[in-house]
């Protein structure tokens, strides 16, 4: 850590174990940022790319927001970007059945005299 940077700490409770673990069906995906040019063979997959660039960049994103923005049939795409490491997949976080989880995601800023 360095004077002046920004980081989110993410907090998780549960009213299960306390123990979270990725689980279900994934919604949530992101652009891997470090990763370079990925030859793509999939015309689906470079389409797909395309809109992800020009709508969220490296922004974290759901399939939902995808429908309206790309015609139907994009989820071989999206598995394929998913393969090839340019998205990253975010599956939920789940506990035992029936608990109820919680994101608290807090800015803090690194500094001398800062208010977090």
């Amino acid at each position: 850590m360095e004077e002046g940077e920004l980081f989110a700490i993410e907090t998780f409770g549960s009213t299960g174990r306390g123990y979270a673990i990725e689980d279900l069906e994934c919604s949530h995906y992101k652009k891997n940022s470090e990763v370079g040019h990925v030859h793509l063979r999939l015309p689906r997959a470079k389409q797909l790319l395309a809109t992800i660039n020009k709508n969220f960049s490296t922004l974290a994103f759901c399939k939902c927001y995808l429908d309206p923005l790309v015609e139907t049939k994009y989820l071989m795409g999206l598995k394929n970007l998913c393969d090839s490491g340019i998205v990253e997949p975010y599956p939920p976080l789940c506990d035992v059945k029936e608990a109820m989880c919680l994101s608290l995601s807090i800015p803090s800023c690194c500094g001398r005299h800062v208010k977090n």
